[in-house]
C-alpha cells in the first residue's frame, strides 16, 4: 500500500496524525493492517480495508524476480523469474525490517513470496473499439499488463514499443490492416511519429474521468509538501492532510547527483502523458518510458510529479530528480492541483499553480 486518501485519514485526530508522523511517517501506512497486526491480508477475505489496494495480478518489472519461501530476503530462494511475466497474487504481507523503506511482500500463488518493489500491480480488462476519435485525439489508458504496439498495420510484424498497464497515450485515429482488423493510431510525442496498438487493450478516457478534485476549494487553501528524508508526499486542504503517499525522489548514482532540490515551487505545467527517455531529467540513462502518466511539473528543467510503472519500490530515492509516485497518486495530484488542464490539451502552462514545498 502506497497511498492514503482523505477517507483513510478522516478518522484520525490531529494528535494521532502527529504521533504517526513522528514515526518517520511510515507508521501511517500500517493503518489498514492495524486490526490484524502481523497477519497476512488475504485478498479474497470479506471486509478487508479498501485502503490496502487489493492486488490480484502482478507484472515483474525487473530482470530478476526472486521468489522465497518466506517474506524475507534471508529466506530460502525458490526460483528466479524474469521481466514482464504476469503472476496471480493471493496475499499481501509485511516482511521483516529489511528493506526498511518497503516491507510489503506479495505471495505469488503456488510459488512463494516476492518483494513488492519488483512487481507492478496490474489488471486484465479488455475494451470495446471506439471509432469516434476527435481531430485533436483522445486520451487512452492501457488496461492490460502490457500490449505490444506495431509500427504499421500493413506490416504487423514490425514491433514499435511495449506499452504497460496504467500508461496513458493520445489516440489520434482508427486504422485497419489488410485483414480488416482495427488498430488505434497513437502519437509518440518524443519520437514525433505514430505507432499502432490493439483497441481492446486501451480504454478511451472521458472528460469525467479526469474532472478536478475539490474544485470549489480556493487555490490558497491547498498545498503540497515533499519530505525527502521520509520519501513522503502530503497534500493539505486548509492545513488538513487529504493525501499521503510514498514517493521515490531523486537519488545519487554513479553518473551524478540527481537529488530532488529543496525549495518552494508551483505546479506550473502539466501533461497527461509524456514519453520520457534517457535525455530527460526524469528518466535514468538508457531508460525509454513511453506514456508516463499524469505529469505535473514544478521546474522548467523537467522535475515533476508523475506516475511510475517501471518499479513499485517507493520509499527511497531512485529517480533522476523527479518525484516518482504510483499512477493512482500521480493522477490524484494531477486532478487536484492547479492549473486545470482542458481535457483535449496535450500540455498546459499557467503561473497560478499549486504551492509545493520540498523539504
Amino acid at each position: 500500500m502506497n497511498t492514503l486518501f482523505a477517507a483513510d485519514l478522516a478518522h484520525l485526530s490531529r494528535r494521532e496524525f502527529l504521533r504517526l508522523s513522528g514515526q518517520g511517517l511510515l507508521g501511517l501506512f500500517g493503518l489498514p493492517f492495524l486490526s490484524r497486526a502481523g497477519q497476512a491480508l488475504r485478498l479474497n477475505e470479506p471486509g478487508h480495508s479498501p485502503s490496502a489496494e487489493p492486488v490480484r495480478m502482478g507484472r515483474s518489472v525487473d530482470d530478476e524476480l526472486e521468489i522465497f519461501d518466506k517474506p524475507t530476503f534471508s529466506g530460502e530462494l525458490q526460483q528466479v523469474y524474469w521481466r514482464d511475466l504476469v503472476f496471480d497474487i493471493d496475499e499481501v504481507v509485511f516482511g521483516d525490517m529489511q528493506p526498511r523503506h518497503n516491507r510489503v511482500w506479495y505471495h505469488i500463488k503456488g510459488k512463494g513470496f516476492a518483494h513488492s518493489g519488483k512487481i507492478q500491480p496490474v489488471e486484465l480488462k479488455t475494451n470495446t473499439l471506439v471509432r469516434a476519435v476527435p481531430e485533436g485525439g483522445r486520451l487512452a489508458q492501457v488496461t492490460v499488463p502490457y500490449t505490444d504496439a506495431i509500427k504499421d498495420p500493413l506490416k504487423p510484424d514490425e514491433h514499435a514499443s511495449r506499452l504497460y498497464y496504467d500508461t496513458v497515450h493520445w489516440v489520434m485515429d482508427v486504422s485497419e490492416d489488410r485483414n480488416g482488423k482495427s488498430w488505434y493510431k497513437i502519437w509518440d510525442d518524443k519520437r514525433k511519429r505514430h505507432f499502432f496498438a490493439e483497441p481492446e487493450h486501451l480504454h478511451l478516457l472521458d472528460a469525467e474521468d479526469v474532472t478536478p478534485i475539490s474544485s470549489t476549494l480556493p487555490q490558497e487553501a491547498r498545498r503540497i509538501e515533499v519530505h525527502l528524508r521520509d520519501q513522503i508526499v502530503i497534500a493539505y486542504e486548509n492545513d488538513e492532510p487529504v493525501l499521503i503517499t510514498r514517493a521515490a525522489t531523486g537519488g545519487k548514482f554513479i553518473d551524478g547527483d540527481y537529488t530532488t532540490p529543496f525549495g518552494n515551487y508551483i505546479t506550473s505545467r502539466k501533461r497527461p502523458s509524456r514519453h520520457m527517455a534517457s535525455e530527460d531529467l526524469a528518466a535514468p540513462n538508457s531508460f525509454d518510458l513511453p506514456g508516463v502518466p499524469w505529469v505535473s511539473y514544478i521546474t522548467g528543467g523537467g522535475i515533476s510529479f508523475h506516475g511510475t510503472y517501471w518499479h513499485n519500490d517507493f520509499g527511497k530515492p531512485r529517480s533522476h530528480g523527479c518525484i516518482n509516485l504510483s499512477c493512482d497518486a500521480a493522477e490524484w495530484i494531477y486532478r487536484w492541483t492547479h492549473p486545470v488542464v482542458p481535457f483535449d490539451q496535450a500540455t498546459w502552462t499557467d503561473d497560478s499553480g499549486t504551492q509545493v514545498r520540498v523539504l
